[in-house]
Protein backbone atom coordinates (compact mmCIF):
# COMPACT_ATOMS: atom_id res chain seq x y z
CA UNK A 1 0.00 0.00 0.00
CA UNK A 2 1.26 3.30 -1.07
CA UNK A 3 1.60 6.40 1.39
CA UNK A 4 -1.32 8.61 1.22
CA UNK A 5 -0.53 12.08 -0.22
CA UNK A 6 -0.95 14.94 2.33
CA UNK A 7 -1.82 18.11 1.69
CA UNK A 8 -0.10 20.27 4.00
CA UNK A 9 -2.07 23.62 4.57
CA UNK A 10 0.70 24.97 6.61
CA UNK A 11 2.84 24.91 2.88
CA UNK A 12 3.51 27.39 0.77
CA UNK A 13 2.46 25.64 -2.56
CA UNK A 14 2.53 22.65 -1.59
CA UNK A 15 6.66 22.41 -0.55
CA UNK A 16 9.30 23.57 1.59
CA UNK A 17 8.47 24.25 5.43
CA UNK A 18 4.75 22.33 6.62
CA UNK A 19 4.65 25.21 9.34
CA UNK A 20 5.45 27.94 6.98
CA UNK A 21 1.75 29.50 7.26
CA UNK A 22 0.99 29.31 10.37
CA UNK A 23 2.93 31.80 12.63
CA UNK A 24 0.93 34.52 11.01
CA UNK A 25 -1.31 36.67 12.64
CA UNK A 26 -4.76 36.08 10.83
CA UNK A 27 -5.91 39.12 9.12
CA UNK A 28 -9.83 37.46 8.70
CA UNK A 29 -9.39 36.80 5.26
CA UNK A 30 -9.04 33.68 3.04
CA UNK A 31 -7.77 34.25 -0.32
CA UNK A 32 -9.21 30.83 -2.26
CA UNK A 33 -9.00 30.49 -6.37
CA UNK A 34 -11.41 32.72 -8.20
CA UNK A 35 -14.83 31.01 -8.98
CA UNK A 36 -14.41 29.54 -12.10
CA UNK A 37 -17.45 29.73 -13.84
CA UNK A 38 -19.75 27.24 -16.00
CA UNK A 39 -21.61 27.77 -18.82
CA UNK A 40 -22.40 24.76 -20.90
CA UNK A 41 -24.52 22.71 -18.10
CA UNK A 42 -27.68 24.33 -19.78
CA UNK A 43 -26.84 24.59 -22.92
CA UNK A 44 -26.93 21.15 -23.93
CA UNK A 45 -29.39 18.11 -23.36
CA UNK A 46 -28.98 16.58 -19.90
CA UNK A 47 -30.64 13.04 -19.54
CA UNK A 48 -30.75 10.77 -15.64
CA UNK A 49 -30.21 7.44 -15.26
CA UNK A 50 -30.71 5.28 -11.97
CA UNK A 51 -28.41 2.35 -13.27
CA UNK A 52 -27.26 0.88 -16.51
CA UNK A 53 -23.77 1.84 -17.83
CA UNK A 54 -25.14 4.41 -21.15
CA UNK A 55 -28.53 5.67 -22.75
CA UNK A 56 -30.23 5.01 -25.98
CA UNK A 57 -30.97 8.59 -28.03
CA UNK A 58 -33.33 7.40 -31.03
CA UNK A 59 -33.26 9.42 -33.94
CA UNK A 60 -35.67 9.71 -36.45
CA UNK A 61 -35.74 11.20 -39.90
CA UNK A 62 -37.83 12.78 -42.05
CA UNK A 63 -40.59 11.92 -43.59
CA UNK A 64 -40.89 12.38 -47.59
CA UNK A 65 -43.85 13.27 -49.98
CA UNK A 66 -44.85 12.88 -53.57
CA UNK A 67 -47.99 13.36 -55.79
CA UNK A 68 -51.04 11.10 -56.08
CA UNK A 69 -52.31 9.39 -59.35
CA UNK A 70 -55.84 8.64 -59.15
CA UNK A 71 -56.68 4.88 -58.77
CA UNK A 72 -52.66 4.19 -57.90
CA UNK A 73 -52.34 1.79 -54.74
CA UNK A 74 -50.56 3.68 -51.95
CA UNK A 75 -47.70 1.39 -50.30
CA UNK A 76 -46.43 4.06 -47.69
CA UNK A 77 -42.85 5.13 -47.69
CA UNK A 78 -40.29 4.38 -44.97
CA UNK A 79 -38.57 6.85 -42.40
CA UNK A 80 -34.94 6.50 -41.64
CA UNK A 81 -33.86 5.19 -37.90
CA UNK A 82 -30.90 5.42 -36.14
CA UNK A 83 -29.73 5.53 -32.76
CA UNK A 84 -26.74 7.43 -30.94
CA UNK A 85 -25.69 5.68 -27.32
CA UNK A 86 -23.81 7.83 -25.03
CA UNK A 87 -21.44 5.90 -22.65
CA UNK A 88 -21.15 6.82 -18.65
CA UNK A 89 -17.24 7.66 -18.06
CA UNK A 90 -15.12 6.35 -15.46
CA UNK A 91 -16.04 7.63 -11.97
CA UNK A 92 -14.12 11.42 -12.03
CA UNK A 93 -12.84 12.66 -8.60
CA UNK A 94 -11.11 15.13 -6.85
CA UNK A 95 -9.90 14.52 -3.74
CA UNK A 96 -7.24 16.03 -1.16
CA UNK A 97 -5.85 14.76 2.70
CA UNK A 98 -6.35 17.13 5.53
CA UNK A 99 -3.33 16.13 8.44
CA UNK A 100 -4.99 16.64 12.22
CA UNK A 101 -2.18 17.96 13.74
CA UNK A 102 -2.20 20.59 10.21
CA UNK A 103 -5.65 21.72 11.42
CA UNK A 104 -4.57 21.99 15.15
CA UNK A 105 -2.50 24.59 14.65
CA UNK A 106 -3.82 26.21 11.68
CA UNK A 107 -5.91 29.51 12.33
CA UNK A 108 -8.60 29.57 9.65
CA UNK A 109 -10.80 27.08 7.96
CA UNK A 110 -9.80 25.03 5.12
CA UNK A 111 -12.78 22.20 4.57
CA UNK A 112 -14.73 24.81 3.36
CA UNK A 113 -12.67 26.32 0.92
CA UNK A 114 -11.41 22.84 -0.07
CA UNK A 115 -14.85 20.92 -0.87
CA UNK A 116 -15.55 23.97 -2.85
CA UNK A 117 -12.80 24.15 -4.52
CA UNK A 118 -12.78 20.21 -5.41
CA UNK A 119 -16.58 20.49 -6.53
CA UNK A 120 -15.70 23.45 -8.75
CA UNK A 121 -13.04 21.53 -9.96
CA UNK A 122 -14.99 18.18 -11.53
CA UNK A 123 -17.63 21.12 -12.72
CA UNK A 124 -15.28 22.37 -14.37
CA UNK A 125 -14.23 18.95 -16.37
CA UNK A 126 -17.77 18.94 -17.01
CA UNK A 127 -18.00 21.78 -18.91
CA UNK A 128 -14.76 21.51 -20.88
CA UNK A 129 -15.92 18.03 -22.14
CA UNK A 130 -19.12 19.15 -22.92
CA UNK A 131 -17.62 21.67 -25.45
CA UNK A 132 -15.36 19.00 -26.51
CA UNK A 133 -17.86 17.52 -28.09
CA UNK A 134 -19.65 20.26 -29.15
CA UNK A 135 -16.87 20.28 -31.40
CA UNK A 136 -16.61 17.04 -32.24
CA UNK A 137 -20.63 17.31 -33.31
CA UNK A 138 -19.12 20.17 -35.88
CA UNK A 139 -16.78 17.37 -37.54
CA UNK A 140 -19.03 14.55 -37.23
CA UNK A 141 -21.26 12.75 -40.04
CA UNK A 142 -25.22 12.65 -39.50
CA UNK A 143 -25.95 8.50 -38.49
CA UNK A 144 -29.30 8.92 -40.55
CA UNK A 145 -28.91 8.18 -43.93
CA UNK A 146 -29.15 11.72 -46.64
CA UNK A 147 -29.47 14.20 -42.98
CA UNK A 148 -27.35 16.64 -42.78
CA UNK A 149 -23.58 16.48 -41.21
CA UNK A 150 -21.87 19.37 -39.13
CA UNK A 151 -20.36 22.39 -40.20
CA UNK A 152 -16.72 24.13 -40.22
CA UNK A 153 -15.93 27.39 -40.94
CA UNK A 154 -12.64 28.38 -41.64
CA UNK A 155 -10.55 31.52 -41.91
CA UNK A 156 -6.46 32.32 -41.61
CA UNK A 157 -7.46 35.82 -39.68
CA UNK A 158 -10.36 33.66 -37.54
CA UNK A 159 -8.86 34.44 -34.14
CA UNK A 160 -8.00 38.25 -34.69
CA UNK A 161 -10.12 39.74 -37.77
CA UNK A 162 -13.82 41.38 -36.25
CA UNK A 163 -14.60 41.32 -39.81
CA UNK A 164 -14.31 37.79 -40.12
CA UNK A 165 -15.81 36.85 -36.94
CA UNK A 166 -18.82 38.86 -37.72
CA UNK A 167 -19.33 37.23 -40.88
CA UNK A 168 -18.33 34.05 -39.68
CA UNK A 169 -21.62 34.21 -37.24
CA UNK A 170 -23.69 34.65 -40.15
CA UNK A 171 -22.63 32.11 -42.42
CA UNK A 172 -23.00 30.16 -39.01
CA UNK A 173 -26.93 31.00 -39.30
CA UNK A 174 -27.18 31.01 -42.35
CA UNK A 175 -26.25 27.29 -42.54
CA UNK A 176 -28.14 26.25 -39.18
CA UNK A 177 -31.59 27.74 -41.26
CA UNK A 178 -30.11 25.71 -44.56
CA UNK A 179 -30.54 22.47 -42.67
CA UNK A 180 -33.65 23.57 -40.62
CA UNK A 181 -32.18 23.51 -36.82
CA UNK A 182 -34.69 25.63 -34.90
CA UNK A 183 -33.73 29.28 -34.19
CA UNK A 184 -34.30 28.79 -30.37
CA UNK A 185 -31.92 27.37 -27.88
CA UNK A 186 -28.97 28.70 -30.13
CA UNK A 187 -25.77 29.54 -28.44
CA UNK A 188 -22.41 31.12 -29.75
CA UNK A 189 -18.91 30.21 -27.44
CA UNK A 190 -15.91 31.97 -27.64
CA UNK A 191 -12.97 32.95 -25.27
CA UNK A 192 -12.09 36.17 -23.81
CA UNK A 193 -9.55 37.15 -26.60
CA UNK A 194 -12.28 36.72 -29.23
CA UNK A 195 -14.97 38.11 -27.57
CA UNK A 196 -13.15 41.45 -26.74
CA UNK A 197 -12.11 42.07 -29.84
CA UNK A 198 -16.03 41.59 -31.05
CA UNK A 199 -16.68 44.00 -28.56
CA UNK A 200 -14.78 46.49 -30.16
CA UNK A 201 -16.74 46.12 -33.28
CA UNK A 202 -18.38 48.99 -33.59
CA UNK A 203 -20.76 47.41 -36.21
CA UNK A 204 -22.20 45.05 -33.91
CA UNK A 205 -22.34 47.64 -30.55
CA UNK A 206 -23.45 51.19 -32.72
CA UNK A 207 -27.04 51.98 -31.66
CA UNK A 208 -27.62 53.59 -35.30
CA UNK A 209 -27.41 50.17 -36.67
CA UNK A 210 -30.61 48.82 -34.33
CA UNK A 211 -28.30 46.64 -32.16
CA UNK A 212 -28.98 47.30 -28.30
CA UNK A 213 -27.47 43.93 -27.35
CA UNK A 214 -23.90 45.50 -27.00
CA UNK A 215 -22.57 48.00 -25.11
CA UNK A 216 -18.27 49.53 -26.43
CA UNK A 217 -18.14 51.31 -23.01
CA UNK A 218 -19.50 48.43 -21.10
CA UNK A 219 -17.25 45.96 -22.88
CA UNK A 220 -20.65 43.86 -23.59
CA UNK A 221 -21.63 42.16 -26.28
CA UNK A 222 -25.08 40.05 -25.92
CA UNK A 223 -26.70 38.89 -29.37
CA UNK A 224 -24.90 38.27 -32.94
CA UNK A 225 -26.56 37.30 -36.04
CA UNK A 226 -29.68 35.37 -33.40
CA UNK A 227 -26.73 33.91 -31.26
CA UNK A 228 -26.30 34.97 -27.67
CA UNK A 229 -22.73 35.26 -27.19
CA UNK A 230 -21.25 33.38 -24.14
CA UNK A 231 -18.07 34.09 -22.84
CA UNK A 232 -16.43 31.36 -21.26
CA UNK A 233 -12.45 29.77 -20.90
CA UNK A 234 -14.40 26.45 -21.77
CA UNK A 235 -13.25 26.75 -25.44
CA UNK A 236 -11.30 24.00 -25.83
CA UNK A 237 -8.02 25.12 -27.79
CA UNK A 238 -5.22 22.49 -27.43
CA UNK A 239 -4.31 19.26 -29.41
CA UNK A 240 -5.46 16.87 -26.97
CA UNK A 241 -4.87 14.26 -29.59
CA UNK A 242 -2.53 12.23 -26.83
CA UNK A 243 -3.33 13.95 -23.63
CA UNK A 244 -3.57 11.13 -21.11
CA UNK A 245 -5.46 13.33 -18.82
CA UNK A 246 -8.37 13.45 -21.18
CA UNK A 247 -10.46 10.52 -21.22
CA UNK A 248 -10.22 8.80 -24.90
CA UNK A 249 -13.50 9.70 -26.32
CA UNK A 250 -13.28 13.53 -25.88
CA UNK A 251 -9.36 13.43 -27.55
CA UNK A 252 -8.80 15.61 -30.45
CA UNK A 253 -6.63 18.32 -31.98
CA UNK A 254 -8.35 21.33 -31.08
CA UNK A 255 -5.80 24.19 -31.89
CA UNK A 256 -6.96 25.57 -34.27
CA UNK A 257 -10.99 25.90 -32.39
CA UNK A 258 -11.74 29.47 -31.74
CA UNK A 259 -15.41 29.49 -31.28
CA UNK A 260 -18.67 27.10 -30.70
CA UNK A 261 -22.16 27.65 -32.41
CA UNK A 262 -24.15 25.00 -30.90
CA UNK A 263 -28.35 24.17 -30.73
CA UNK A 264 -28.97 22.71 -27.22
CA UNK A 265 -29.53 19.23 -29.20
CA UNK A 266 -26.37 19.46 -30.60
CA UNK A 267 -24.70 17.58 -27.58
CA UNK A 268 -26.03 15.25 -24.60
CA UNK A 269 -25.03 14.30 -20.94
CA UNK A 270 -26.11 10.99 -19.29
CA UNK A 271 -25.93 11.43 -15.35
CA UNK A 272 -25.65 8.21 -13.53
CA UNK A 273 -23.93 9.72 -10.68
CA UNK A 274 -24.10 13.31 -9.36
CA UNK A 275 -21.94 15.58 -7.49
CA UNK A 276 -21.40 14.33 -4.22
CA UNK A 277 -18.84 14.73 -1.77
CA UNK A 278 -17.40 12.23 0.86
CA UNK A 279 -15.63 13.22 3.85
CA UNK A 280 -14.06 10.62 6.57
CA UNK A 281 -12.06 10.89 9.33
CA UNK A 282 -9.27 8.10 9.27
CA UNK A 283 -8.06 7.23 12.70
CA UNK A 284 -4.66 5.53 11.13
CA UNK A 285 -3.75 8.26 9.19
CA UNK A 286 -4.75 11.14 11.98
CA UNK A 287 -6.70 13.30 9.20
CA UNK A 288 -9.76 13.74 6.88
CA UNK A 289 -10.11 12.51 3.41
CA UNK A 290 -12.59 14.62 1.46
CA UNK A 291 -13.55 13.00 -1.84
CA UNK A 292 -15.59 15.45 -4.67
CA UNK A 293 -16.92 12.68 -7.34
CA UNK A 294 -19.32 12.17 -10.17
CA UNK A 295 -20.09 9.37 -12.60
CA UNK A 296 -21.72 11.17 -16.34
CA UNK A 297 -20.71 10.66 -20.06
CA UNK A 298 -20.87 13.13 -22.61
CA UNK A 299 -21.39 12.64 -26.72
CA UNK A 300 -22.88 14.67 -29.58
CA UNK A 301 -25.92 14.01 -30.66
CA UNK A 302 -27.30 15.39 -33.81
CA UNK A 303 -24.26 16.78 -35.54
CA UNK A 304 -26.21 19.23 -38.20
CA UNK A 305 -26.86 20.85 -34.76
CA UNK A 306 -22.89 22.14 -34.10
CA UNK A 307 -21.05 24.75 -35.88
CA UNK A 308 -17.34 24.96 -35.28
CA UNK A 309 -15.24 28.10 -36.41
CA UNK A 310 -11.65 27.51 -36.34
CA UNK A 311 -8.59 28.87 -37.95
CA UNK A 312 -7.06 27.57 -41.26
CA UNK A 313 -2.86 27.66 -41.88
Amino acid sequence: MTDTVVSRVGQINHTGDALALFLKVFSGEVLTEFERTTMFTDKHFIRQITQGKSAQFPLIGKASSRYHTPGKWIDGTQIDHAEKVITIDDLLIADTFIANIDEAMNHYDVRGPYSQELGRELAQAFDTNVARVMVLAARATNPLAGRPGGTRISNANMDTDKDVLRTSLFSAAQKLDEKNVPAEDRTAFFRPAQFYIMAQDTTLVNKFYGNTGGDLGQGSLNTVAGFPIVKTNNVPGADDTANTDVHVKYRADFSKTVGIISHKMAAGTVKLMDLAMDAEYEPRRQGTFMVAKYAVGHDWLRPECAVELYKSA
